[in-house]
């Protein structure tokens, strides 16, 4: 049976008469002994039950602040116990929430959220070179450029080329500084490669050949900065070394067959997996990708807002060792910006830190993640999930699924497609096209 993602599921609310904010009472009398009652209600039974209680405000002095307040603290009790929940039942659960009822846990950043895939992977990285981050910025940046209207558009662009160049210009030295000694003279390439596009990029006269050129010149950048990761930047728990672990990153191509779809016929999707802040998770990936095990495997869940596959045939729910006769599982694996590792085991509301910001959040749209019981932190094995969806409880920057499923990727091409999948169509083959080099400890080498 497959695990599910949970979406944000229907609260009950009981409302006081003189409360202005009120949601639908899905039980009349629920309120008749004069308590709040907060109850996730899915629409079809999966392996989930959580009420919160608070009492209704009766005596002197209570009113709408203090039933607001209370409701607040317990729609946060159920959206963090309840609404994410990996159930072991494929059944899909619909529903809604009203209000930001997670605002005390939403992550705090300035500026924008990042959505794009390959963006999240670059400042995915372990480095810290201020000078190759601001070209970075800076070419991310006409992103937003293109969306004004008109000729302005091309003028704001010119003006972040400029400022890349410059900062390069002023800076080669420095960067070339934090590169790994053995990779010096590949990206002294990579920035004469940068310089040169930099110049031509000034001289773009319309819209439509600054994308491709972004994308171009970001890609360098990329590697320059993959070029200052000297060496594996932690050592992983001594219970989880012996496992197949990814230190560094690895693309892996997902070919699909799309059934009853005139328009699509089969995708491939590019896939990097990320070692650098889940290894333990993308080994576990990449393993199984090199035993074929999704090979021939069908979409087990598509409903606008997550892509599932991974649990195989037959009674268990994970991959089977076959060396132990047993599911093989991996503990939770987070990474926090900030941290020297990741932390396994926990969520991050358990630890209560509710405002820490993961290093590969779920902010794109294809953010690839392992999916797990809802009351096993470590149950995950072999079912993973791609989420489309951009919720209100899931927004970009403010995700309750950040520091509670193990991501450790993202599609970074024909992403757009995964929304076009169904259940039962069918993943013709995975492969891994580089960094099967990163892999260390391989199973799929003893069979």
């Amino acid at each position: 049976m497959a695990m599910c993602v949970w979406r944000p599921l229907r609260l009950e609310y009981c409302a006081s008469s003189s409360s202005s904010f009120k949601l639908q009472r899905l039980d009349p009398a629920g309120c008749a002994d004069g308590s709040q009652q907060l109850r996730a209600v899915p629409r079809k039974k999966c392996r989930l039950s959580m009420q919160c209680r608070a009492q209704c405000g009766t005596g002197e002095g209570d009113g709408d602040g203090l039933l607001m307040k209370a409701f607040q603290k317990y729609a946060v009790c159920v959206a963090l116990a309840a609404t994410f929940a990996l159930p072991l039942r494929p059944q899909v659960v619909h529903a809604f929430a009203r209000g930001p009822a997670v605002s005390d846990v939403a992550v705090l950043i300035s500026g924008p959220p990042i959505k794009d895939p390959s963006a999240l992977l670059r400042y995915g990285l372990p480095i810290n070179n201020k000078p190759i981050r601001e070209v970075q910025r800076s070419l991310e940046d006409i992103t937003e450029n293109l969306k004004v209207p008109g000729p302005r558009a091309l003028d704001s662009v010119e003006k972040n080329v400029r400022q890349a160049a410059r900062v390069l210009s002023q800076s080669k030295e420095k960067i070339l500084a934090d590169v790994a000694e053995a990779k010096k003279s590949h990206a002294e390439g990579l920035l004469s490669s940068l310089v040169t596009g930099l110049q031509d990029f000034q001289t773009v006269t319309d819209k439509e050949s600054v994308a491709p050129k972004q994308t171009e010149l970001l890609n360098i950048v990329g590697d320059v900065e993959e070029d200052m990761v000297a060496q594996f930047p932690f050592e992983v728990p001594e219970e989880y070394a012996s496992r197949p672990l990814l230190k560094g990153r690895a693309t892996v191509e997902m070919k699909v067959n799309v059934k009853d779809n005139p328009n699509v016929q089969s995708v491939v999707f590019r896939i990097v997996a990320d070692g650098y802040n889940a290894p333990v998770t993308a080994g576990n990936f990449l393993d199984l990708v090199e035993r074929h095990f999704y090979d021939g495997m069908e979409i087990q869940r598509a409903d606008g807002f997550v892509v599932q596959t991974g649990d195989p045939a037959g009674p268990a729910e994970g991959f089977v060792d076959p060396s132990t006769g047993k599911v093989r599982t991996i503990p939770l694996e987070i990474m926090v910006d900030g941290d020297k590792g990741p932390i396994y085991g926990a969520t991050l509301e358990e630890l209560g830190r509710y405002k820490a910001r993961t290093k590969l959040p779920f902010n794109a749209f294809g953010t690839l993640a392992m999916a797990r019981d809802e009351f096993e932190n470590d149950s995950a094995s072999s079912q993973i999930f791609w989420l489309l969806k951009e919720s209100e409880l899931t927004p970009s920057n403010a995700n309750i699924l950040d520091g509670r499923y193990s991501v450790f990727g993202y599609v970074v091409q024909n992403q757009e497609y995964l929304a076009d999948l169904k259940v039962g169509d069918t993943i013709e083959s995975m492969r891994v096209t580089s960094g099967i080099e990163n892999l260390v400890n391989p199973s799929y080498k003893s069979l």
